[in-house]
């Protein structure tokens, strides 16, 4: 046993090292340095090389190498203007799915296209697709996919099915070898370029595709070879001939593949049976290897004894450099290990197995993690309006940080806040209401207004067919806090009318220079909504002019009707820190005022005849029962307390009722989803339309209901169907995927794949094999 220990050691510091370099990224470092100690290598094998070669033969062949660089340098730049046209196209407004789809902007979007072809002389046409439609774009409009490529361009190798699992799946810059294509009757040799948009995403969301004439490329050649009398090739990355231009002479396919394995430079080399001399340059910038081919005949010599000395400064230059690189590979990835087993801590463990390497996971992770919060903020923002309307500010640093991130507070406290809610009594005539709402909410949940400088958040809440703003100001402006609001409410009017017919009325509160008392805005907001005079569309009720109302006169003290209404609202709004503050001020103001017994006796029942009228239109009728203990107070301190606790019973009532109300109605929208899941035209617009909800609302509502999002709610339901059709009946598969409303049945067999790991019928083979197995006797 002590023997081998030495060995076993040995054998343990080999699989620790090998496993050490198992990383991608750590050989890509090593390889990297090793290329640049083949730089000596390179140096001085033109040095030989050139020293070797005889006078005109130097004179020609370099004459060949500047002229193929040249060649290489134009097409290579012909190449990056279309790149720079596929990165100008993903970043043109025009050009967004939404504009080139839309009816009116499309026109736009197809100038554009028309533009942009015109800025390139060797396109011969340009296309625009995004992923999984069944059309695509060009400078002539719009057009099915298939009829484009089964009728305008056939492909002779290229089929319509091919062709469209390119454009969904390109994710690198791809250009195709020429090949004959067919456009009106008559056959053209063209080349096809796919580039992803946007270039270099990871995730893209369309392809621009460009079709060459073969000629184009082929004559930028022949003018610049002008004098040559040899062949031209142009090999693409992966050894393919993209262009031949042979002047007659055909090489067979197994030189042509020599031809493109060739490092750049110039080579002798014996091509079907005779001698030639080969020029080749590889561009940098796309991996192409441009080659000439000239029969050696037309020079004096060859070069000699120059492949043994190349061969001893390779071997010279990798054993040296192979020490150094893995040495250097070794301590640049150290702190990229370091980084790695940090990002590793908050992710499932295996994730970086699926990606290229290290930088690429990393990457990918904080991608992940952007978009989860990108995802995250309209909730986040619509969760922290809820929570200032309901219960103001509360002293907690998260949510001040969240309030500070959503943009609600100016800073330094130098700001103005009020409250505003949209009612919505009337309909449109002969329109759709639900539509222009849901616009008007889209547009008012975030919206500057530049002429009254005011920023708006809205937000839609439980109440029905109304809308809640939070409408902040600057504080240090001059002018009245009344004048500047009836400016910002007209303001949102004229929004309303420019977007839509809808005509809603709408409650105003008072402004505060304190954001924790948007709150109280809101109450009052909601009060002056509903005690508004005059019951038509489009009146605007300002709370501090409803309070103003019917004012009692100065020698007769009763409760403040600003008061009162606020108090009431609270209650009905269910908020209790609203309530709870208005009556401990209600009461202080009573204690306040040196009143006779029977006026305060009756004052002191008309407070309390008010929770009572609220509690019975909320159907409390167990607080009725104990009338003689609320009505038997002796001091005001005695009323406080009962209303205080009827204050929280009938919160608590209101926000039962509530929950109630929105727990059935998701109750009904999920029932409907289960019944109509299969329906291939249900969408979340679909289920808010038919129950006059919004789609922000129905969404947030629905994950809370469900867990999960409304899409992965109907996958999952799909794909639940689909795994019990295929147990239980032997429909075709086809049928079985249409059935549940799935009509790209690649994509959904793909999809399926991913997440359960087989397709469907290996699926249904392994579930038969398991089912024979089970019935088979003991």
């Amino acid at each position: 046993m002590v023997k081998f220990a030495p060995k076993s050691a040995l054998l343990t510091t080999f699989r620790l090292n090998w496993n050490h370099f198992k990383s991608k990224l750590l050989l890509k470092y090593a390889f990297s340095y090793i290329l640049m100690f083949l730089i000596p290598l390179t140096g001085v094998t033109i040095f030989v090389y050139e020293n070797a070669v005889k006078g005109l033969r130097v004179e020609i062949e370099q004459s060949n190498v500047n002229q193929l660089n040249q060649v290489k340098s134009t097409i290579d730049a012909r190449m990056t203007e279309l790149q720079e046209i596929s990165g100008r196209i993903a970043y043109d407004k025009h050009l967004t799915p939404y504009m080139v789809r839309h009816p009116y902007y499309s026109l736009e979007a197809i100038q554009a296209l028309a533009n942009y072809k015109a800025s390139s002389s060797i396109v011969e046409d340009l296309f625009l697709y995004f992923h999984d439609d069944a059309n695509i774009y060009s400078y002539r409009g719009l057009a099915d996919l298939h009829v484009t490529f089964d009728t305008l361009y056939q492909f002779e190798h290229w089929t319509p099915e091919d062709l469209r699992q390119a454009l969904n799946e390109t994710r690198q810059p791809l250009v195709r070898p020429a090949e004959s294509v067919t456009v009106n009757s008559r056959k053209e040799p063209m080349l096809a370029m796919l580039v992803p948009v946007k270039p270099n995403d990871p995730f893209p969301y369309g392809t621009v595709l460009y079709l060459m004439k073969e000629s184009k490329l082929t004559g930028v050649m022949d003018s610049i070879l002008s004098d040559f009398s040899g062949s031209s090739y142009i090999f693409g990355a992966g050894g393919e001939v993209l262009t031949a231009n042979s002047h007659g002479v055909s090489l067979p396919r197994e030189e042509l593949s020599t031809l493109s394995a060739l490092e750049p430079g110039i080579h002798n080399l014996v091509l079907d049976g005779e001698q030639y001399s080969v020029v080749s340059v590889q561009s940098d910038e796309n991996g192409w290897t441009y080659v000439t081919t000239m029969p050696s005949y037309q020079f004096f010599s060859r070069v000699a004894h120059v492949q043994t000395l190349i061969l001893i400064v390779f071997c010279i230059t990798v054993v040296t450099g192979i020490a150094a690189a893995l040495l250097l590979a070794k301590r640049q990835y150290h702190p990229i290990k370091d980084l790695m087993e940090f990002a590793r801590l908050g992710s499932s463990g295996n994730d970086a197995l699926k990606t290229r390497n290290e930088w690429e996971w990393i990457r990918q992770t904080l991608h992940d993690y952007s978009a989860r919060i990108d995802l995250q903020e309209p909730f986040v923002r619509n969760q922290c309006m809820l929570l200032l309307l309901k219960h103001g500010k509360p002293d907690d640093p998260e949510i001040e940080q969240m309030i500070l991130s959503a943009g609600f507070r100016h800073p330094q406290e130098q700001g103005l806040y009020f409250s505003a809610i949209l009612s919505w009594d009337d309909a449109a005539p002969g329109g759709k209401p639900w539509h222009e709402r849901h616009l008007l909410q889209e547009i008012l949940s975030n919206l500057c207004l530049p002429g009254p400088d005011a920023q708006i958040f809205g937000v839609e809440f439980s109440a029905k067919d109304q809308f809640a703003l939070i409408i902040s100001l600057p504080g240090h402006e001059a002018g009245s806090v009344q004048s500047r609001m009836e400016q910002v409410v007209e303001a949102i009017q004229t929004v309303i009318r420019d977007h839509s017919q809808l005509v809603p009325n709408i409650g105003v509160g008072m402004a505060y220079r304190d954001l924790a008392r948007v709150n109280q805005s809101f109450i009052e907001a909601a009060a002056a909504l509903e005690h508004r005079m005059i019951r038509r569309s489009g009146y605007v009720t300002y709370f501090e002019q409803l309070a103003e109302r019917n004012a009692p006169a100065a020698d007769n003290f009763w409760i403040p009707r600003k008061s009162m209404l606020k108090l009431e609202q609270s209650l009905k709004q269910g908020n209790e820190s609203v309530a709870v503050q208005m009556i401990a001020d209600t009461i202080d103001t009573i204690k306040d005022e040196p009143l006779q017994i029977h006026l305060l006796r009756c004052i002191c029942f008309d407070l309390l005849n008010a929770f009572l009228r609220i509690a019975s239109e909320l159907g409390m009728d167990g607080v009725f029962a104990d009338m003689p203990g609320l009505t038997s107070f002796e001091t005001l301190e005695e009323l406080e307390s009962r209303l205080l606790s009827l204050a929280a019973a009938i919160c608590g009532q209101v926000e039962r009722n509530t929950e109630t109300g929105e727990s059935s109605l998701m109750d009904d929208i999920l029932a409907y989803v289960d019944q109509q899941f299969a329906d291939y035209t249900l969408s979340l617009e679909h289920v808010a339309l038919k129950f006059a909800i919004s789609t922000s609302y129905l969404s947030r509502s629905f994950k809370e209901k469900t867990g999960t999002n409304f899409s992965q709610y109907i996958w999952q339901r799909r794909v639940d169907e689909v795994i019990r059709l295929l147990e239980n009946t032997s429909a075709p598969l086809k049928e079985i995927i249409e059935q549940v409303g799935y009509l790209d049945a690649p994509n959904f067999i793909r999809k399926f794949k991913k997440e359960t790991g087989l397709t469907p019928g290996q699926y249904r083979k392994d579930h038969s094999l398991k089912r024979s197995v089970a019935k088979r006797p003991v």
